[in-house]
């Protein structure tokens, strides 16, 4: 199979580096348009059109039965690639067959639960793990946190380029200060050993990169979560002291949920949904959960008050009449 034209790819990674996308994201994208160009057989997406998507959509949707968030992803990949790479807008496809998206309701452990998750867990992974069902952050905006986002004073905490790139505040939990603090003294001493070492530079948002260059060695620039050993960046080359990664801490969370003997399909991210159902449970007004979580739509946050256990509480089953 003849390879695929390298050009291209660069300029896709290079405007979506323009734009300030993700490492992640650069990836995924990147990902799809090779994907696109060996279905249509190794042509030039230049030569093709919305044609051609469509065809390859629908063989997401049907021959590859896939999600419908990962055809709404390769979707977003394809009309960045023409509009930005190769200069013209998709036309409207409406011959496109969409993926169904399964109405699911969320899994949601009880608080004995989560207590019990909890205390199979250790160290940095249960701090981590307080943190999602503490402030509803997702595992990546956890991870991605700096020390510079913690408001200990004011019982909170600031979700920088959250989901849909947006910043938001929400609840640092008061039960995660003196294990937080303590943790953050290994980390500084961790990151001072760094210091003398030459390898202390973290990653910096790209417009503050090049205006303050010094900042990559400031104290609240630094990952709350850092991996122990530097690493290359992946763009720059450049060696760096990067967060955990996403798979180390699901790897603990999967451990915890078995020692814990909990038969519901859970995950990290079943710890995000607890915090909105707990909170709606304990009185939370649904406006302020939805800020608390980023959620754009208001119907994304209601579907937890189908899960609430006050919900059905003083209802009486026929069986036991």
């Amino acid at each position: 199979m003849a390879s695929l034209p390298p050009r291209l790819l660069d300029q896709l990674r290079e405007r979506l580096r323009v734009r300030h996308y993700s490492y992640r994201t650069e990836l995924q994208y990147v990902g799809w348009v090779r994907r696109y160009i060996r279905f249509q057989g190794m042509r030039h997406p230049a030569d093709m059109g919305g044609t051609e998507v469509e065809a390859f959509l629908t063989h997401l949707a049907v021959g590859e039965k896939v999600a419908s968030s990962t055809q709404s992803q390769a979707l977003a990949a394809l009309l960045f690639l023409y509009r930005e790479v190769i200069g013209h807008e998709l036309p409207w496809m409406q011959n496109v067959v969409r993926a169904r998206k399964p109405r699911r309701l969320p899994v949601v452990l009880s608080r004995e639960q989560v207590r019990a998750l909890l205390s199979f867990l250790d160290g940095q992974y249960k701090l981590i793990a307080l943190l999602l069902y503490g402030s509803g952050l997702r595992l990546t905006e956890a991870l991605r946190l700096r020390i510079k986002d913690l408001d200990f004073d004011g019982g909170k905490l600031t979700v920088r380029s959250g989901k849909g790139g947006k910043d938001r505040i929400t609840l640092l939990p008061r039960s995660a200060v003196p294990m937080l603090r303590a943790h953050l003294e290994d980390v500084g001493r961790r990151h001072e050993i760094a210091i003398r070492q030459g390898y202390a530079g973290v990653e910096m948002p790209t417009a503050l990169e090049g205006k303050y260059p010094s900042a990559t060695l400031e104290w609240g620039w630094q990952y709350v979560f850092p991996a122990v050993r530097p690493s290359r960046d992946p763009r720059s080359g450049a060696i760096r002291r990067h967060h955990l990664l996403e798979d180390t801490v699901q790897r603990q969370v999967r451990h915890a949920i078995r020692r814990a003997g909990i038969a519901q399909p859970a995950s990290s991210h079943t710890l995000r949904h607890c915090f909105a159902t707990h909170l709606l449970e304990s009185g939370a007004n649904i406006r302020m959960v939805q800020e608390l979580l980023g959620h754009r739509d208001l119907a994304t946050t209601q579907v937890y008050l189908h899960v609430m256990s006050t919900a059905v509480a003083g209802l009486r089953s026929p069986a036991d009449g």
